[in-house]
């Protein structure tokens, strides 16, 4: 039977674009924290010694924005020039104004609305996605290349391998065969990791301890053979990272967010936005009912999309495609579906406890991944029984 290859990446926590989605984050944490009741679209980008946070907020918080920049800056391993980014001595620059006033109106009525009235925050159109190819209900080569670069933050925090520095990136290609619409994963075809490391470690260490501190614990041994090629380090020497290697922006690493290229994205990114953004909470629910409906047996793999318009609080269209391994009809699935989920903003928010910051809640979905992790703040990862029979 034919087989085929398919890649995914993932990028630490210390990229450039991933932190600026944990800093937008931490924003949105720090304003929720206070007042539940805030709107946020929040962006960031940094380069060599400078983190700019812009956007729309509009909140009773009282927060102290470039508190929350250096905290974060900090927290993730920039604290100084030599690593990428000086925390306490970078520039910051905050540039936030309030919430469009139309915006306001036509979406939530000025906090006048009850959250089942509440509108969508924009117009747009999001994924779910998930598959029974790995426990997490998540495409293999997604899970693999997040948890190799998660191992490396811990091998580098714990201070394992003390010649880490924060930026990173991973790569995972595995060979596939379709089973009737069913991805089934047979092997691991190459794996890359191209980390940050500072000057004094040699290229054979960095090599020998992301082959016996990375991949062995992380790449289930049943998936390697003596075929899988292991590319670590490739470009050579890799000291200089962070902002001081490139620019980074919020929102450019939306396919590191969701699920390695699997399923679909509509564009839009999570990190910087409130509940009301249905980017984000769409996208939520729309993982939480395609986990749903494989956890429950209707499906071997399951993708969801919904579509919204601003200012509506009913979804435009909801679609559902069971690759060919449902256990009924798409379109009867999709009844089943109506009748078990309530995909208007307010609602979302509501059910999937959306409003709560605080506490690194949003700022570490912004690293590693939005979905397939068991932390139970990542509350859109909760199945909901279908009332459907597995017999």
């Amino acid at each position: 039977m034919d087989t085929f290859l398919f890649t995914s990446e993932s990028v630490n926590e210390g990229h450039s674009d991933k932190l600026c989605d944990q800093i937008a984050d931490a924003v949105l944490d720090a304003c929720l924290e206070q007042d539940p009741e805030s709107k946020v679209s929040c962006e960031a980008c940094t380069k060599t010694n400078m983190v700019m946070v812009f956007g729309h907020i509009t909140t009773k918080a009282n927060v102290d924005y470039e508190k929350v920049v250096r905290d974060t800056c900090r927290g993730i391993g920039f604290v100084s020039e030599d690593v990428g980014l000086d925390a306490d001595n970078c520039a910051v620059v905050v540039n936030i104004e309030e919430q469009s006033p139309e915006i306001a109106q036509c979406v939530h009525g000025n906090f006048t609305r009850k959250p089942e009235e509440i509108g969508a925050g924009d117009q747009g159109h999001m994924f779910g996605y998930a598959t029974d190819e790995t426990p997490e209900l998540m495409p293999l080569t997604h899970v693999l290349a997040t948890k190799l670069g998660a191992k490396l933050a811990e091998l580098r925090r714990n201070g394992t391998c003390p010649w880490l520095r924060p930026d990173g990136k991973t790569l995972v290609t595995v060979e596939y065969r379709n089973e009737g619409g069913a991805m089934v994963p047979l092997r691991v075809h190459t794996i890359l990791i191209s980390t940050q490391h500072d000057e004094s470690v040699t290229n054979e260490q960095i090599a020998k301890d992301l082959k016996d501190l990375v991949v062995e614990p992380v790449v289930p041994s049943e998936y390697l053979d003596e075929e899988t090629i292991f590319f670590l380090n490739p470009s050579g020497r890799f000291v200089i990272g962070g902002p001081r290697a490139g620019a980074g922006l919020t929102g450019q690493k939306i396919i590191v967010d969701t699920y390695g290229g699997w399923g679909g994205h509509g564009g839009g990114a999570f990190s910087g936005e409130d509940a009301t953004k249905v980017n984000r909470s769409g996208a939520y629910i729309a993982r939480q009912v395609a986990k749903s409906v494989v956890a429950s047996g209707l499906a071997r793999r399951c993708i969801v999309q919904l579509s919204y318009g601003i200012g509506v609080v009913e979804p435009l269209s909801l679609f559902v495609d069971t690759y060919g391994t449902g256990k009924m009809p798409d379109k009867d699935l999709v009844a089943l579906i109506k009748e078990k989920f309530d995909f208007r903003p307010g609602m979302i928010a509501m059910n999937l406890d959306l409003k709560r910051g605080g506490n690194f809640r949003y700022q570490k979905t912004a690293a590693y991944g939005h979905f397939g992790r068991s932390d139970p703040d990542f509350t859109w990862e909760r199945v909901v029984p279908l009332g459907w029979d597995r017999a």
